[in-house]
């Protein structure tokens, strides 16, 4: 490998006990299954800081264990301005998470700041939605989401970046 700086990729929700470690481990495990693990970089936070240093929801790791993918290891941190600074990509799962990452972010961090769901054009959803006072389906559903944009985020690092 080549001494290129490796690309660092934040996944941040409210709490970060459902979506954002969803989707970080999600794709963590597209990177790992490419072999790229040493040229990207993954973490992921929360907006509040209500579920600090808690394991994700017990339903959002029930999902992914069904499908194989471990999450047990992540937990929740709130988001603060040095990641806005070192972080490559900060995405956001809905429009409030969005606003208050902008809120927080130098006008020069801004342009990293997205919504996580442009990587998965295919839905016609532009948030991925709160599953947390909801039923089972709506962890399948994020699910869903997250591994489209994932696989739409991989593609788009790949081509520009690596």
């Amino acid at each position: 490998m080549d001494n290129k700086k490796p690309v660092k990729v934040l996944f941040v929700c409210l709490g970060n006990i459902c979506r954002s470690p969803t989707a970080h481990a999600v794709f963590r495990n597209l990177v790992t299954a490419e072999n790229l693990q040493d040229q990207i970089l993954i973490d992921s936070a929360g907006t509040a800081s209500w579920h600090k240093g808690k394991p994700a929801d017990s339903r959002s790791i029930q999902v992914a264990h069904g499908r194989g993918i471990p999450m047990d290891d992540l937990r929740s941190r709130p988001v603060d301005i040095g990641d806005l600074m070192e972080f490559d990509y900060v995405l956001a799962m809905d429009d409030m998470n969005y606003a208050d990452l902008m809120d927080m972010a130098l006008p020069e961090h801004q342009t990293k700041i997205r919504l996580f769901l442009e990587f998965a054009p295919e839905f016609e959803e532009r948030e991925v939605p709160d599953p947390y006072h909801g039923g089972p389906q709506g962890f399948d559903h994020v699910f869903d989401l997250v591994t489209a944009a994932s696989k739409g985020l991989l593609d788009e690092i790949k081509q520009k970046h690596l």
